[in-house]
């Protein structure tokens, strides 16, 4: 029998609602696990006993008088520690901020909550969310746990590792450069980066605020539908957000890819390792099959994504932060002090060509969607690595190599919906994106659906 901490909301809530599971059984039975476990692969930095346990009574209660809120009630739900939580405290993977204790929820915490979703605890993240291998010197680097020698990626490496582990149900994360992707990549995960300004970000803490957007992250397409339909809608206390109808995203997943164009810009194509290049090519032949209509194309103003993404992140943070590096620089770690100091001496003509390059990236997707439905790539170039010691050095080495395939989205406010490719030769996960044009997430989902029928990753991360 599958063990219920690896079985998902679509399928927990279910028996929840029919009273079949007590949401006190799952969320004790998690919070084990998690003190199990968690020693080593450092998912939580503040994991939430007694309150998670306070609402899974809550909502236990709730349910057997009759008071179901919906399929998120009585699920348990990992938060990224850079989203504000009432009285709890965020540290933002950082010490800066280890005695921060916010006045009020982010946004989207409210939302999950109302929804009745359980906050299992505050989960690790790169530093001030701004790194991408999970290494953090202050609350212990995460760990992958498909083997612990290695890096779960990040920012989000906390969210994708607990639920990869089973620690989690269900996760939130944050993207302004990869931070989604690169980690549900690194852990055989599904991850969403969402349109920009589909869902809030007000009480999320910044990185770079014109790239920041905020997402799902679970073991599965229909969760990350359900999760996102509860997280999305406007929010007036956003400056970003977008007032648009939230659909309902559950509804045709099932509908299969026959017919639908998905381009392959040969940008994605480049500097791939070989484990990654035979799984991407594998990958395509099976969307095909699927009923998919592959096609290359390009899309030049790519070779930008680098420049301005770096430039535009790296100058946004710096300005973010000038206090705090003028005051307490030794309160940041060398490689994150080092992306913020770089970013310090960025000056106004490099910011100004980095957003005018950035303009041409947005013309230069438009133009591909107006031929096809969906662009496809690698999420990333490489497989995981080790950690090592000469950890400064090894998150600029793993940035510069997947930049350039996560950032792309970012600058054009794109979403990008990360999916498991299969498994490299150590036995680890490699990742590949679908992109769709803004608001286009509910595509997005449909053909990851279709793909997730196909992998057997998929099957070996729930049993």
């Amino acid at each position: 029998m599958t063990d219920i901490s690896f079985l998902t909301a679509s399928k927990l809530g279910p028996l929840i609602k029919s009273r079949q599971l007590s949401p006190v059984e799952l969320t004790n039975h998690l919070l084990n696990r998690i003190d199990t476990f968690d020693l080593t692969l450092r998912t939580y930095i503040t994991p939430l006993h007694d309150l998670a346990l306070k609402q899974a009574r809550e909502a236990e209660d709730n349910i057997m008088r009759g008071n179901y809120k919906g399929p998120l009630h009585g699920i348990p739900i990992g938060i990224k520690d850079n989203y504000y939580t009432k009285g709890i405290r965020t540290t933002i993977g950082s010490k800066l901020f280890l005695d921060f204790i916010p006045k009020e929820n982010a946004t989207t915490v409210d939302k999950l909550l109302h929804a009745g979703g359980i906050m299992l605890g505050k989960q690790n993240l790169h530093e001030l969310a701004a790194g991408s291998t999970g290494t953090n010197p202050f609350f212990g680097n995460t760990r992958n746990p498909w083997n612990t020698l290695y890096m779960p990626g990040g920012s989000s490496g906390g969210g994708t590792a607990s639920l990869a582990a089973g620690l989690a149900i269900l996760a939130t994360g944050s993207d302004t450069f990869g931070s989604i992707r690169l980690p549900a990549s690194m852990c055989g995960v599904y991850g969403l980066k969402t349109t920009y300004g589909l869902i809030s970000t007000h009480g999320i803490f910044p990185t770079a605020m014109s790239l920041d957007t905020a997402g799902p992250m679970a073991r599965s397409i229909s969760d990350l539908a359900l999760m996102l339909y509860y997280m999305a809608g406007f929010d007036a206390d956003d400056p970003g957000s977008l007032d648009v109808p939230v659909p309902n995203y559950m509804a045709g997943l099932n509908k299969g890819i026959k017919g639908i164009k998905i381009g392959i810009p040969a940008y994605f194509l480049q500097d791939l390792a070989p484990d990654v290049e035979s799984l991407f090519k594998r990958a395509r032949e099976t969307l095909h099959y699927l009923g998919a209509e592959i096609m290359e194309v390009e899309i030049p103003e790519l070779s930008l994504s680098t420049f301005s993404g770096y430039t535009i992140a790296a100058g946004e943070a710096s300005a973010l932060h000038h206090k705090w590096l003028q005051t307490h620089s030794s309160d940041y770690s060398a490689d994150i002090r080092s992306f913020f100091m770089a970013g310090a001496l960025t000056n106004t003509p490099q910011y100004i060509q980095a957003q005018q390059a950035r303009r041409k990236m947005v013309k230069g997707f438009e133009k591909a969607f107006n031929h096809v439905d969906i662009l496809l790539g690698p999420t990333i170039p490489i497989t995981p690595h080790i950690y090592s010691e000469h950890w400064v050095e090894q998150n600029l080495e793993v940035i510069s190599r997947c930049l350039p395939f996560t950032v792309p989205v970012n600058l054009t406010g794109t979403p990008s919906l990360a999916v498991p490719m299969g498994l490299d030769s150590k036995s680890l996960p490699v990742g590949m994106q679908l992109i769709g044009k803004p608001l286009s997430e509910k595509l997005l989902l449909q053909a990851g659906k279709a793909w997730e029928s196909t992998t057997p990753l998929h099957f070996r991360i729930q049993n």
